[in-house]
């Protein structure tokens, strides 16, 4: 045994688990800890402008590589209370990270002490636990948990809350001795997997809907097996979304009231047996749940018992880790195929692929102001397969989900459930850390972008390339779409007449107000500005080229046309507006493929 710290136990036990990424600001409550990082070494720091910023990178970077967990760590008091948004989002989306707070010492709490706050009871919701350490005998152990919680069964955010004199406690810790502990999940048996089986041989026109449960397994693989083993299309989720390629025969599309494709939705209605694997059926999934669940027969397949039934009663539910449900699944289905006992659905398959082939949405505009359309259009040629795209919310993540296209899992990194403006660009900035030889582009509307715009300092300081795409019309532009239903387009633009522009300057004389591009370069980014959609090809390879030689994030900010409905519904699926003056149908394929490429 040896003696030290609380804090110093903590460090390397962040160590022996594999969390050896933080993100944060120091601070007079949580010094001690810092210290502990310095001494041992082993845990790199990003140093943000932000400590809700800091919570996003560490969502970035657990969500960009299977098996991180990134660490957050801030003060007391405001420092815990600016990680609350970052927690909220992980919760939602079963995104484990670990979040690290200073508090006053243990005799100063409830004595309303400076920047002394119950931070546990104020994460309590929107954790798998949230915790202040009373005694510094108790840090092992409580960090033991931690790391077990946010791995076991549904993955989920922990908050651990440290009073500076625990920090700094000593006491009897042996860190070779140490062991993570064993995580169970539970599996599907034998006599489900039959089940399921036995309801999908008995459909005519299944599909499977592949949630993010299944990039949380490490499953994508086993799933496309699967698919093709049977035959039948899969339907992605937006958070499982790359769990397919976007160009696989058996893609079906998305489904949905905003992230969703024509064809898509177009399958699912027309389908009568649907298996969700590691799915929440969110309601911007579903859209209305009477025209969803109409004539179809629902199977799902969750890890987290209390989903099972949560939006509605499915007519087979299985708790299982959606890798284990797949094995299960691929296991029976090889041996029914062994038998003749699995049935042909190549024609419903291919009545799929035809709806993909014809129900497109136009996206080639030559138009000045540039049409958004046409921005997805060129970033799907200039990226490439490889790409990790990170967006959050708003006009330009819809269009961007229905428009962009994604080749494999974890090649979408989406805040889906809490949609925080201001996330994207920290986000983005903890997907570069955890993947720096990967191209990563984050698309942002300008709203978006300017609500944690400081963070690009952060890219530039710690040297993270990566390229910031922001669409900008002046507007909450998916909040004026929205308002169209109350007759009103109220305190949604951002447009003004900024005093420094150059009134000789094209920018300068249209009055979209930030100049981004400044801000950009006064935080020490490259940056470049379109206004013309032939531009736009150039400007991403410029942007690439910059991100590698400069090593710091680049700018990309496309003038928009001022107002642009994006497709998308408020009720079921058979009721998404499709603005048909922009649609396309009728193609033959090779050309549908042309449009979409």
């Amino acid at each position: 045994m040896t003696r030290m710290r609380a804090v110093d136990a903590a460090v390397l036990i962040l160590e022996k688990e594999g969390a050896t990424q933080a993100f944060g600001l120091p601070g007079a409550a949580i010094n001690p800890f810092y210290s502990a990082m310095r001494a041992h070494g082993g845990i790199s720091h990003v140093l943000a402008r932000h400590v809700e910023a800091a919570s996003h990178m560490a969502e970035g970077y657990t969500r960009a590589a299977a098996g991180n967990i990134g660490i957050c760590v801030g003060t007391s008091g405001p420092a815990g209370t600016d990680m609350i948004t970052g927690l909220y989002s992980a919760w939602a989306d079963s995104v484990p990270i670990l979040c690290i707070t200073g508090q006053a010492p243990v005799a100063k709490l409830d004595k309303e002490d400076f920047q002394a706050v119950d931070i546990a009871s104020i994460a309590r919701p929107v954790t798998k636990l949230a915790v202040t350490v009373m005694e510094g005998a108790q840090v092992p152990g409580v960090f033991a948990k931690a790391f077990w919680l946010m791995r076991e069964g549904r993955p989920g955010p922990v908050l651990i809350d440290l009073p500076l004199d625990v920090q700094q406690t000593e006491i009897e810790f042996d860190i070779d001795t140490y062991e993570p502990l064993p995580v169970t999940r539970p599996a599907a048996t034998p006599a489900q997997a039959e089940k399921v089986l036995d309801l999908l041989v008995r459909a005519e026109r299944p599909v499977i809907i592949a949630g993010g449960g299944i990039i949380n397994a490490d499953a994508d693989a086993k799933l496309v097996e699967l698919a093709e083993l049977l035959g039948v299309p899969v339907i992605p989720t937006l958070m499982g979304w790359g769990t397919i390629p976007d160009d696989h025969p058996l893609n079906a599309g998305m489904v949905g009231i905003q992230t969703s494709h024509r064809y898509g939705n177009a399958t699912l209605l027309a389908s009568d047996f649907v298996l969700g694997i590691g799915n929440r059926w969110a309601n911007r999934h579903t859209g209305a749940l009477d025209v969803y669940r109409r004539g179809r027969t629902f199977v799902h397949i969750d890890i987290e018992p209390t989903q099972i039934g949560r939006v509605f009663a499915p007519d087979y539910g299985i708790v299982s880790d959606a890798g284990y449900a797949l094995d299960a699944l691929l296991h029976t289905a090889r041996a029914r195929r062994e038998r003749l006992a699995l049935p042909d659905f190549g024609v419903w398959a291919k009545e799929c692929q035809a709806r993909k082939a014809t129900l497109q949405r136009k996206t080639h505009f030559d138009n000045v102001p540039i049409k958004p359309q046409r921005v997805y259009e060129e970033m799907n040629r200039a990226f490439g397969r490889d790409v990790v795209y990170v967006s959050t919310i708003g006009l330009s993540q819809i269009a961007g989900a229905q428009l962009l296209h994604v080749y494999g899992p974890r090649h979408w990194i989406n805040c889906g459930q809490a949609g925080p403006l201001g996330w994207t660009l920290p986000a983005a900035l903890g997907v570069a850390t955890a993947r720096p030889e990967t191209s990563v582009v984050a698309l942002s509307g300008d709203y978006d972008f300017q609500f944690l715009i400081e963070e690009l300092a952060v890219g530039a300081q710690h040297h993270i390339p990566y390229v910031h795409v922001v669409v900008n019309n002046s507007y909450l532009g998916l909040i004026r779409q929205s308002q169209r239903g109350f007759e009103m387009d109220y305190h949604v633009s951002l447009a003004f007449d900024n005093v420094n522009a150059d009134p000789d300057d094209d920018f300068g004389r249209i009055g979209y107000g930030v100049d981004h591009l400044k801000v950009a370069e006064g935080l020490g980014c490259k940056a470049i500005r379109v206004q013309r959609p032939d531009e736009l090809p150039a400007a991403f390879a410029r942007a690439q080229g910059w991100a590698r030689a400069y090593r710091v994030p680049v700018l990309v900010e496309v003038i928009l046309e001022r107002v642009t409905n994006i497709s998308m519904g408020s009720a079921g699926l058979d009721a998404v507006n499709e603005f048909e003056d922009l649609a396309v149908t009728g193609l033959d394929a090779p050309t549908a493929i042309a449009v979409m490429d």
